[in-house]
């Protein structure tokens, strides 16, 4: 079997993998024949799906999809393996046996000597984020069906990111919000905030809905009780969602109209 050269990203949380990955797919002619597959994430493939609405045409895996990974590989222009910073650089070995492959490290400028250093065949310079973290946790959390309104979401990740529920790191998460939107939210310690991005996924205005959505949050002291309450009070009922999708779907309608 004639297997095209796998590239496995690896570096530390925040660094900027995915995003490389998605440059590189951006200068290729088509993303039609890449595969993308990021192991560890268990039911909260946030990168997965974060790449997948901007590249729709790749394949895209996830934890419990190996086999279809592997078979795959054959057919493949461009295969990357993302490894997250929770996971051994070894690991990979585990999941391409002897196939070869291209080692990248992710890392900010002021990281050196480092196990990424020794490891990566090479270097591509990353955000400069902060590396030192004497403990740390990783919480994670679906949301599936759940809607939140937009004011809220914004209050509730100013809180998490200066410090209401312990000192994070990193923390990545895809919410539907009431206008019937799916916004990607990313804080990284360090690095100047970013606005919501937009997915181009189709806007959900009929009930909850039935796509992915969670929260990732990495740093140390994590109160995961609190964050947990305050994601469940930032909620929608039923009933609010129903009340805020008539409305937009109205706007849409009255601006087809115009």
């Amino acid at each position: 079997m004639n297997i095209p050269m796998i590239t496995v990203v690896a570096g530390p949380a925040g660094c900027g993998k995915t995003t490389w990955i998605c440059q590189q797919l951006r200068n290729t002619a088509s993303a039609e024949n890449v595969i993308y597959f990021s192991p560890g994430t268990g039911n909260v493939p946030i990168d997965q799906i974060r790449l997948s609405a901007e590249f729709p045409e790749a394949k895209v895996f996830s934890d419990g999809q190996e086999v279809e990974f592997l078979n795959q590989l054959a057919g493949a222009e461009n295969i990357y393996i993302e490894l997250g910073f929770y996971l051994e650089l070894g690991s990979i070995e585990q999941i391409v046996g002897n196939v070869p492959y291209q080692s990248v490290a992710v890392l900010p400028s002021h990281l050196k000597d480092s196990e990424y250093h020794t490891w990566a065949e090479k270097i591509v310079k990353g955000l400069d984020i902060e590396t030192i973290i004497i403990q740390n946790q990783i919480w994670r959390s679906p949301t599936n069906g759940q809607v939140i309104d937009e004011d809220s979401l914004n209050e509730f990740w100013y809180e998490l990111s200066h410090g209401a529920y312990g000192q994070v790191s990193r923390a990545k998460g895809i919410f539907d919000v009431a206008d019937g939107r799916a916004l990607y939210a990313d804080f990284v310690a360090g690095v100047p905030t970013t606005d919501f991005l937009e997915l181009d996924l189709p806007r959900h205005l009929e009930g909850r809905p039935q796509r992915f959505s969670g929260l990732e949050v990495w740093g140390e002291n994590l109160d995961e009780s609190a964050i947990r309450q305050t994601l469940q009070d930032c909620y929608l009922s039923d009933s609010a969602i129903a009340q805020y999708q008539e409305q937009v779907k109205q706007i849409l309608t009255e601006e087809t109209i115009q």
